[in-house]
């Protein structure tokens, strides 16, 4: 994990800090969900990820995330892919880490707070966020 991110972001005025997961198959292709119609920014895809607890590390908050949302176990953190500020449903500055990852097998995934799941090819995303298709255009 890259030391002192969440200090960081606090220093900035950053309420509230989001982890999320780049996660890619063997074609190179990104896991990405659907977030359901009536959620904050509904049918917007996005990253597996999710808001880190108070006391949580980014790792445990990432590893946590990664299983609650999908159904997968996390393997390893590979590397650093950046980060992005917005605002969110309740107004909070929020701070999204964003980490390559592996998990353990590649499937099945099990959605719990998403309505849809897919593997996407980079240059053929669907409706991501501009902050998202930045990170994932590097």
């Amino acid at each position: 994990m890259v030391p002192g991110l969440l200090a960081e972001a606090a220093e900035a005025g950053i309420g509230q800090f989001v982890v999320g997961a780049l996660i890619s198959d063997e074609a190179g292709r990104v896991l990405l969900l659907r977030r359901k119609p009536d959620d904050f920014l509904g049918g917007l895809w996005e990253l597996p990820g999710g808001g880190v607890e108070p006391g949580e590390g980014v790792g445990e908050a990432l590893s946590r995330e990664v299983a609650e949302e999908t159904g997968l176990a996390l393997a390893e953190v590979t590397g650093y892919a950046g980060a992005f500020d917005y605002a969110s449903g309740s107004g909070l500055m929020t701070r999204q880490f964003t980490f390559s990852v592996t998990v353990e097998e590649h499937g099945p995934v099990e959605l719990t707070e998403h309505d849809g799941a897919m593997w996407a090819d980079r240059g053929e995303l669907p409706n991501v966020s501009d902050e998202t298709r930045v990170l994932l255009g590097r």
